[in-house]
């Protein structure tokens, strides 16, 4: 069910619209300003809280959806963190131990973005596996302050102005006794919460608490692995105070290969073959993934039909899980036939061997007809440039008169 709690205290249904949301919040802001109301001030943050996440779209999503849990970063949080929505509101309680955090506990840190990147691969390598090294530049934890931006005892100090929250919040007059609850990041401090003075900052990193460094990653393609398919370093991303880094996470990227082409655990060859080894029987080398000749062999028991697929069993790809278990190849078989016409010696050698057709019975009134040979892509390139050229000229003349007469000039 929804979750009602931030609906309950602006008294208004959980399918309330915005404007009814807002002419609720007013109401109850009035009733319960500390200038009117001294003893309402706790009710007035709680209503500032209400209104301020159900008068945000994204938010209200959010609460609707996972209710306090996903505001606070429980599941399906959207990224907003407790402290961010309800600390800022004078620790209003949500739960227990107030603002900011899951129940029962203490705040859970955030996750940093993860850093997505493609990784090339040939098709070979996915069909051997490869081992590769990566060079990556990454900011990281000052060694020597631990991130603190000081190594010196009491060299890192709270900040007054934001009390160490890094968010100030003013309160702007709206009128009629209300007033408006604003927050920004602090300007002493940078949205830090502390500071530390010049001659106390850590000498390495400059009292910025991050250096850069440079990692070695150790990447292992396996056999059988797909395009497209993710390898996941987890939280080596950039470190940040307080933040759990992120992933890297490389995306296999496969560049076409000049002979094979993938389908799942099959490898496909186009081979052609002359209409003399597509009847009599052939042999033909072909050049596995990891160098292996092998020898391919057509029977002449069996006749290749235009667009006939043979397989071999096991000189597929490799399966993930079972390396030793592999698909099929499978060979798609072209037939060229003679480019010139047979003489009649051939077409009588033929004639003794291939299936002859039958008799055709020809009508007295029937009409003879002769093939021609045509080329129907060059034909319909050239009715697509006259179409072209059509409405070129139409364009030509859009300045003449509608009844042809070219316009005369003045």
């Amino acid at each position: 069910m929804k979750e009602s709690k931030l609906y309950d205290i602006l008294g208004v249904p959980t399918d309330a619209n915005e404007g009814t949301i807002k002419k609720a919040y007013l109401k109850l802001a009035k009733q319960y300003h500390p200038d009117k109301n001294p003893e309402g001030g706790e009710k007035f943050k709680e209503i500032s809280v209400a209104y301020e996440i159900l008068s945000d779209q994204e938010k209200k999503e959010v609460y609707d959806r996972y209710g306090e849990e996903g505001l606070m970063g429980g599941r399906g949080g959207g990224g907003f963190d407790g402290e961010d929505i309800f600390n800022s509101f004078f620790g209003f309680p949500f739960g227990p131990g107030g603002g900011g955090g899951r129940r029962g506990g203490p705040p859970r840190k955030r996750k940093g973005k993860d850093a997505v990147m493609a990784y090339p691969v040939t098709l070979e390598d996915l069909y051997n596996g490869k081992e590769d090294t990566i060079n990556i530049e990454k900011t990281v934890l000052c060694p020597q302050c631990k991130g603190k931006g000081s190594a010196k005892q009491g060299g890192v100090t709270k900040c007054g102005p934001c009390e160490g929250s890094g968010v100030c919040v003013t309160m702007r007059p709206l009128g009629f006794g209300m007033v408006q609850q604003l927050q920004e990041r602090c300007r002493h401090c940078g949205g830090e919460g502390e500071v530390i003075k010049a001659k106390d900052r850590c000498k390495k990193c400059n009292g910025k608490k991050l250096v850069e460094e440079a990692k070695a990653l150790k990447v292992f393609v396996e056999k059988g692995m797909m395009h497209g398919q993710k390898i996941t370093f987890k939280e080596e991303g950039d470190q940040i105070p307080d933040i759990i880094p992120g992933d890297i996470i490389l995306v296999l990227q496969q560049t076409e290969h000049a002979i094979f082409k993938r389908d799942g655990d099959d490898l496909i060859l186009e081979k052609k073959i002359s209409l003399y080894d597509a009847l009599a029987g052939c042999q033909f080398l072909v050049t596995q993934l990891d160098g292996r000749t092998l020898v391919v062999n057509h029977s002449s028991k069996n006749v290749i039909r235009p667009g006939d697929v043979k397989a071999i069993e096991n000189e597929g790809m490799p399966q993930a899980r079972n390396h030793f278990s592999k698909g099929r190849m499978l060979i798609h078989f072209q037939v060229e036939f003679p480019e010139v016409a047979l003489n009649p010696k051939q077409i009588k050698a033929l004639a003794e061997i291939l299936p002859k057709q039958e008799a055709v019975v020809i009508p007295k009134d029937a009409e003879e007809c002769n093939l021609q040979t045509v080329n129907i892509k060059a034909e319909k390139n050239a009715k697509r440039r006259e179409r072209e050229a059509y409405h070129e000229d139409d364009d030509d003349d859009e300045d003449s008169d509608p009844r042809g007469i070219p316009c005369s000039q003045q």
